[in-house]
């Protein structure tokens, strides 16, 4: 998968790095070694990662915007290197330490996953639950996967719950369950060096859709949700209320395109899949960026809800406040977690747009933020 992308200039360079950093060969695992020897997980998430990356950073991607970025499962880890929070090294490395852990889990018990496809959502993850087994992929209406012993997986298959039909797929083990923690044990302690940035674009978590506002809260959630469900469901429906337009899906794409077709009709969606695709990208990120862009420089920001909750104000900042790039504005309580607001960049808090105990909905406006150079206030 990797053979096209070795033509464009300092892709072969830049894999060389991503292989040492994982402690593997990724330019012969991507080119010429065979399917059993990529089945892998310990291979195959590296190089999952490795190549989303290569295709990023030709894209001409700024992680100082507003936009929207997501990864499914280990395409999170690429996500976490497009929002700046990680570098493009970082992530391979911890998508090869992911591998490898989730792989040793692996090999504990015998399991595995399986696709249910269609029938009623409600009534399909009630069968997962009720057989044991837990709905580990939530993709979309319609396509739920069942993770857990392959003694349970092999009853869902003879009575499928709700209507669906289900297909046994070809993975190493129970991804995203109580089956990984030793995985998540292990990821726990590797990953306690790292240092990353806040992320600069909107990120969204697989663990609830929600956005992730700072660094160490990312990952400490990427290293939790090797036993929790992704619900790639809540992380298309936040998009819908922030109101995405178009989506990018990085090589080796096409599965995520589909299911957005689905979820998010109306939207201009693009498939990254060769390098003859990357101009197209291009073309597309430029034409919004430039959409929408006056002859001065914005003069306020408004900041909105990653999640659908409760919302407190934090204590002592009031309209007038001067506020550093950071600060606490409040949290958004859901029925899982408390989700902090934070400012993105430094100003002057001119007007609170929701109250204390208000029920909000994702990409809801909750405050605006006067730039300080817009702004007749004092120094701060």
């Amino acid at each position: 998968m990797l053979a096209p992308w070795l033509e464009l200039p300092g892709v072969t360079e830049q894999l060389g790095e991503f292989g040492e950093a994982a402690g593997l060969d990724l330019l012969r695992l991507g080119t010429t070694a065979d399917a059993d020897e990529i089945k892998d997980t310990a291979v195959t998430q590296p190089l999952l990662v490795a190549l989303g990356l290569v295709v990023s950073t030709r894209l001409g991607l700024e992680v100082d915007t507003d936009r929207v970025v997501a990864g499914h499962s280990v395409g999170e880890l690429t996500a976490a290197a497009v929002s700046g929070a990680l570098t493009p090294v970082e992530a391979v490395a911890l998508a090869a330490r992911r591998g490898a852990e989730m792989a040793a889990a692996c090999a504990l018990a015998p399991t595995g996953m399986s696709a249910l496809l269609g029938g009623d959502t409600e009534a399909v993850v009630a069968g997962i639950e009720a057989l044991g087994l837990t709905a580990a992929n939530r993709n979309a209406t319609g396509q739920i996967v069942a993770a857990g012993s392959m003694e349970a997986l092999a009853a869902l298959a003879a009575d499928p719950p709700g209507g669906a039909r289900v297909r046994a797929l070809p993975v190493a083990g129970a991804f995203h369950t109580r089956y990984m923690a030793p995985a998540e044990a292990a990821l726990a302690e590797w990953s306690a060096t790292l240092r990353p940035a806040d992320p600069r674009p909107i990120l969204l978590s697989n663990a609830d859709g929600s956005a992730v506002v700072t660094g160490p809260d990312l990952v400490a959630r990427l290293v939790r949700q090797v036993t929790l469900p992704v619900r790639w469901d809540l992380c298309l429906r936040t998009c819908a209320d922030l109101g995405v337009t178009a989506a990018i899906e990085l090589a080796p794409a096409g599965t995520l395109t589909a299911i957005a077709k689905r979820e998010l009709p109306g939207i201009e969606l693009l498939a990254i899949k060769s390098p003859a695709d990357l101009e197209t990208a291009r073309v597309m990120i430029t034409s919004r960026a430039q959409h929408g862009q006056g002859e001065h420089t914005p003069e306020f920001r408004i900041v909105v809800t990653p999640a659908k909750g409760v919302f407190t104000r934090a204590d002592g900042v009031d309209e007038g406040s001067a506020v550093a790039r950071g600060t606490r504005l409040g949290t958004i309580a859901t029925n899982r977690d408390d989700h902090e607001i934070v400012a993105p960049q430094a100003g002057v808090l001119a007007e609170w747009l929701r109250s204390d105990g208000d029920i909000v909905a994702a990409g809801l406006p909750l405050v605006r933020l006067h730039d300080g150079a817009h702004h007749d206030g004092g120094d701060y």
